[in-house]
């Protein structure tokens, strides 16, 4: 069974970092492009970050690009949002999403999904 599991998320100051992971089991992650996506409280998910199979192509929303970097360890299964310079904004549950189609852009589609982790940004 496919399972995606997010961590890595907690509270942090303004201007702080953190580093989010994603550990797929039951599938071969290798093959699969995986985004990260976010919700902020009472707005929509969207996305935010995804990077295909082989790691050539990334993708960032313009509210991340310079300050968020994507990257992934196919032999651990993992896919890392670096996540720097944290702003209020930047507050929301974040979940990772996998998409069969290993170069896909933001737009996926994304077939699984993680249950996600709370990112806060707060002073």
């Amino acid at each position: 069974q496919l399972h995606l599991v997010e961590s890595g998320g907690g509270l942090v100051q303004p201007g702080g970092s953190l580093r989010l992971s994603c550990v797929a089991s039951g599938f071969n992650v290798d093959a699969y492009a995986i985004g990260w996506f976010r919700q902020a409280p009472g707005k929509e998910r969207e996305a935010v970050s995804c990077i295909s199979s082989a790691e050539k192509i990334k993708y960032f929303v313009d509210s991340i690009k310079g300050r968020f970097t994507i990257s992934r360890d196919n032999a651990k299964s993992t896919v890392y949002l670096q996540m720097n310079n944290l702003t209020l904004e930047d507050t929301g549950v974040y979940y990772c999403a996998a998409c069969g189609d290993s170069d896909a852009d933001l737009t996926g589609p994304w077939d699984y999904w993680g249950q996600g982790t709370q990112v806060t940004v707060s002073s």
